[in-house]
């Protein structure tokens, strides 16, 4: 067997011979979990600061607790292992299995055998006297239940789309239990007792979640999941020969319904168009009609993800079984942007790394490049988010690609803007609305709007602003579409704080996130980044609910690993006087790239 750490559930180091005795002292357990998830190697006196602050000797106990930890490494026969130097590295044999990575970036087969799969991060440790590294363990706690419900969520998607229902039926179970107030998780659930046959337990399920959510919530869940319970069928209507024609021809009439907005009757054609290959017994065509339903139901069909999300597993295993690469590609890359919309953004570049093996043209390789772009930003890696980003919209302009060149210039802009850098951010947003105009996109033009306005407000032009938040919120609620809506109520906020309006500014900024989170797929860093904006404003005024805004944005950010505003949440945190908050927000912003926050 090979060198195994265990730090889900009860934390144990195993070896050839099985686990190992544990350490002397839970900060053991500690110092390796700190070691094995930091981004980049810490600093003694940052792990003194973390862990050893109150020991009367703190170098001397840190150099004892890496002893002890050697000393636990070697006993499991991890020989090649090395802990040493300033800042301080843990190297592992290549060997090595750890739970925690392989839940965060492993596949979903993989990451399924782990056993602690859902249990708490070093379950049972107490760290005394060491009140920033409780912060550190939380945050952490939270972002591995986040990426242990990625994996089920995915197992469970997986298994629908091999037919295997009833063992959907038993990973959604496990989701659920985990999360029962996670609208995606319940409606996964349904749609996988609906598949499995089992109506009456659906809509049996679908009471139970309506009447928990009214009662914890207070709100109803979102017609999706009943929607879930219901199954779509169709039958094919000719020959084997002229199923094939029919499949071609139902595919190339929902694609381009699609792309004019006749959604339902695109829907149904992408979904004949499968039926009508299956019959014909076609599998590259019933998965080229699968990625295109999947691709329709993730973009177009708002609240409808999971659906999506089904179809292109589908999609993606029969593209295996006849060597689509150009399929393969597209589905993955599909999935990967299903995951980076909900703040799972390990399991993001997961599928975005498999989508890169088989992406073969400039066209796929532009729209990947957005993706991992994407992540990056939400997670603070801003360098080499820029460097992502501007690749990626010259790869999709050269290619044709025109819609995606705007989306990824926008995306480009909001980077530039978040370091703070006004004039790059106008002129990528500028160029991205000037395309999406030029091919007719005005269904995209709300969202750069907002970003280009947000450029007037930080330049100090509150009345421009203030226009385009307008024009750009106006225009989402026309297209009923919950993200423009709410990046531009989120705006109109920031707008009425700047005009000294703090009332004004609570209750569009409150607007905003009820918009946002009205479907169950909306983008979550939407919702953080509006809470940032709340919490700046409740903390700042002292106003009486600062403290619960300031605890949401912490979850939302903690569990999808946004670097950035973890920071900003624990700063806000510390400005309302909790001292190791403020400790904890220093330790995480300089490790971040970002001028505006070491101008701080």
């Amino acid at each position: 067997m090979p060198l195994s750490i265990h730090l889900l559930g009860g934390p144990q180091v195993a070896g050839d011979g099985g686990p190992v005795a544990p350490p002397r002292g839970h900060k053991v357990w500690a110092l390796l979990a700190y070691l094995v998830m930091a981004d980049v190697p810490p600093s003694r006196e940052q792990l003194v600061a973390l862990l050893f602050a109150e020991a009367d000797d703190p170098l001397a106990a840190l150099r004892w607790n890496l002893t002890e930890l050697r000393r636990v490494l070697r006993s499991a026969g991890g020989d090649g292992a090395t802990l040493a130097g300033d800042p301080v590295r843990l190297s592992l044999p290549v060997t090595t299995v750890v739970d925690v990575d392989v839940i965060r970036r492993g596949a979903w087969s993989e990451a399924l055998r782990m056993p602690g799969l859902g249990q708490e991060l070093l379950a049972g440790v107490t760290v005394r006297g060491s009140p920033a590294f409780d912060m550190w363990l939380m945050m952490e706690r939270r972002h591995l239940a986040a990426a242990s419900e990625g994996v089920l969520r995915e197992s469970a998607l997986a298994r629908l789309a091999t037919g295997d229902a009833r063992q959907a039926v038993q990973l959604a179970g496990r989701l659920v239990a985990l999360n029962p107030l996670e609208e995606a998780s319940q409606t996964l659930l349904v749609r996988s007792l609906a598949a499995a046959g089992d109506g009456i337990e659906a809509a049996r399920q679908v009471a139970r979640c309506t009447e928990l959510f009214e009662r914890e919530l207070g709100a109803s869940p979102s017609a999706a999941l009943a929607a879930a319970a219901r199954t779509v069928t169709a039958t094919p209507t000719a020959g084997p020969v002229a199923r094939r024609a029919a499949a071609r021809a139902q595919l190339e009439a929902g694609q381009a319904a699609i792309a004019a907005g006749v959604l339902e009757a695109g829907l149904d054609c992408l979904r004949r168009a499968r039926v009508e290959a299956r019959a014909a017994a076609d599998p590259a065509l019933e998965a080229q009609a699968l990625a295109a339903l999947g691709e329709a139901l993730v973009h177009a069909a708002r609240g409808r993800d999971d659906e999506g999300a089904t179809a292109l597993h589908e999609a993606l295993a029969l593209a295996r079984e006849t060597g689509q690469s150009e399929v393969i590609a597209g589905a993955a890359r599909e999935l990967g942007y299903v995951e980076f919309l909900r703040g799972r953004y390990e399991r993001a570049l997961a599928w975005a790394e498999r989508a890169g093996e088989s992406a073969a043209d400039d066209r796929e390789r532009g729209r990947l490049g957005c993706l991992v772009g994407c992540v990056l930003t939400d997670t603070a890696y801003y360098g080499r988010a820029v460097e992502a980003l501007d690749a990626a919209w010259k790869t999709s302009e050269d290619s044709g690609d025109t819609r995606q060149a705007a989306y990824t210039l926008a995306m480009l802009g909001r980077a530039h803007l978040l370091r703070g850098e006004t004039a790059p951010a106008a002129e990528a947003l500028e160029r991205s609305i000037e395309l999406a105009r030029a091919d007719g996109w005005t269904s995209f033009l709300p969202w750069p709007e907002a970003f280009r306005a947000d450029v007037d407000l930080a330049r100090g032009s509150i009345d421009a602003a203030a226009e385009r938040y307008e024009y750009a919120f106006a225009l989402g609620c026309q297209l009923a579409d919950p993200c423009w809506e709410a990046i531009a109520a989120r705006g109109l906020g920031v707008v009425a704080a700047a005009r000294g309006d703090v009332v004004g500014a609570v209750e569009w900024l409150l607007d905003a996130l009820r918009r946002g989170n009205r479907l169950p797929d909306a983008y979550v860093w939407v919702e953080a980044h509006t809470l940032d904006a709340l919490c700046e404003i409740g903390v700042t005024h002292r106003l009486p609910s600062a403290g619960a805004w300031v605890e949401d944005l912490t979850r939302i950010a903690e569990r999808g690993g946004m670097r950035e505003l973890i920071m900003r949440a624990h700063r806000h945190r510390g400005r309302l006087g909790d001292r190791a908050a403020a400790d904890l927000a220093r330790l995480l912003a300089s490790k971040i790239d970002n001028p505006v926050l070491h101008g701080r």
